[in-house]
Parts: C-alpha cells; structure tokens; sequence
C-alpha cells in the first residue's frame, strides 16, 4: 500500500492529494493534510528563523 502525499496549493490556498496542478504552484510533499495546509504558517516561521540567523551573523 503506497502512502498518499499532500501538497499545499498557492494559487487556490488549497490541499491536493498527489500532484494535481503545476510543480510551480505546489509546496510539499507533506506526510498529512494537515501539515500541507499549515505550509504557509510554516514557511513564514522558518524564514523568520532565517532571518534572525542571519542577522545575528551579520552583527558578529
């Protein structure tokens, strides 16, 4: 049995199971449904790490 992968549109703001549109509109894979449709929130807290990171290097 094959396990399904998620993927988070960006042009609908929807969650596909399998790759149903372009690989330019998609995030993912991700193991669940939730976890594609938190893709955004979970982008935007990475590069908010990434940023403080970067800054921190910056400032040594």
């Amino acid at each position: 049995m094959s396990q399904s992968e998620f993927y988070y549109n960006m042009d609908t703001g929807e969650v596909e199971e399998g790759k149903q549109s372009s690989g330019s509109e998609l995030m993912g894979p991700y193991a669940t449904r939730e976890k594609a449709a938190s893709a955004l929130r979970t982008a935007a807290q990475r590069n908010e790490a990434w940023e403080g990171e970067d800054q921190d290097w910056d400032e040594e």
